[in-house]
């Protein structure tokens, strides 16, 4: 049976070896939220980047630039880290360059993967699929908050596998925790995740709405895979 492991934070991936997996990068509160969101809604393609000055020289290419710092947009960006942002029509037909506390960072240091993806609840069944279906072992990537543990990211962790707990085993212990915490309060999921330490941070920054719709299952069926180092919808 393949086998569905769980890094809890980027600080931990050097641990997981990546090569021949699929990695599923998760950053629920809210850069792969953004992402998914985003292409869902016609942006052509986000490249991800680690660092702030990298993200502005390709706002100098044409990209859109997006992304925060500790929560707060950058202030040179064309936008922030919200999912609203993402719907919005100035967005469609466009690219955009997205640098992040944490989310970016995860994909960055993903890439002795195969494949990596991006996960959010918004696209829960999707990814799900699209891991069962590449027949890989796969790797739950989980961002964190500044290379510590969150809950939100975790308790998506636990809920792929609990989607694909039929064909993939659970393998180490932290994704039985992490599992066993999704089983515990999966009709809570909002309740939960918004009492975390990086939702109280962002709530203070008066974007309650961004965390619940965040948390919001199964909105879209698009599943963003890192293609030539870029991010595009399939």
């Amino acid at each position: 049976m393949r086998t569905l492991e769980v890094c809890l934070s980027p600080e931990l991936i050097h641990q997981h070896q990546l090569e021949g997996k699929i990695v599923v990068v998760v950053d629920i509160f809210r850069a792969t939220s953004c992402i998914v969101t985003g292409l869902a809604n016609e942006v052509v393609a986000i490249k991800p980047v680690a660092e702030v000055e990298e993200c502005k020289k390709l706002g100098e290419q044409g990209y859109l630039t997006a992304g925060e710092r500790g929560g707060i947009k950058v202030p040179e960006f064309d936008m922030g880290n919200s999912p609203f942002e993402y719907q919005s029509e100035n967005v469609k037909g466009k690219k955009v360059a997205i640098s992040t506390t944490n989310g970016s960072q995860a994909i960055v240091k993903s890439k002795e993967a195969d494949d990596i993806i991006i996960g959010a609840f918004l696209n829960l069944e999707a990814i799900s699929e699209y891991t069962l279906q590449s027949k890989k072992n796969a790797v739950i990537h989980c961002a964190g908050w500044k290379g510590t543990v969150n809950l939100e990211d975790t308790l998506f962790a636990g809920a792929l596998i609990d989607e694909c707990a039929e064909e993939m085993k659970p393998q180490g212990d932290s994704a039985l925790l992490a599992h066993q915490l999704y089983i515990g309060n999966h009709e809570n999921l909002f309740g939960l995740a918004k009492q975390s330490g990086h939702a109280e941070r962002l709530v203070g920054f008066g974007i309650e709405k961004d965390l619940e719709f965040c948390m919001t299952v199964d909105e879209y069926s698009v599943v963003p895979r890192l293609v030539n180092g870029e991010l595009v919808g399939s």
